[in-house]
């Protein structure tokens, strides 16, 4: 099953993250399909802290690709941050 997961990059005790598209079976630092975006937890107030390839997401879950919590998470608060912003 293809699973839409984090995988950790960076150094010790600065997490840095890519969100990715992986098969279930792999680790999780491990070979991936694609990487659709990344998320950066201790970005500042004029970093970007996190970045998700929208259109990459829909076509992983039109085929199946299942979210991990953390993800679904991080996807819900850039929904709510960019809707605003549109509106």
């Amino acid at each position: 099953m293809v699973v839409i997961r984090l995988a950790r990059g960076g150094a010790k005790k600065r997490p840095f993250y890519s969100i990715v598209a992986t098969d279930s079976r792999n680790r999780r630092d491990g070979r991936f399909i694609e990487k659709i975006g990344f998320y950066n937890p201790q970005a500042g107030d004029k970093e970007e802290g996190l970045r998700i390839a929208a259109d990459r997401l829909t076509y992983w879950q039109s085929n199946g690709a299942q979210m991990s919590p953390t993800v679904a998470r991080l996807v819900r608060q850039s929904a709510a941050k960019s809707a605003p912003a549109a509106a």
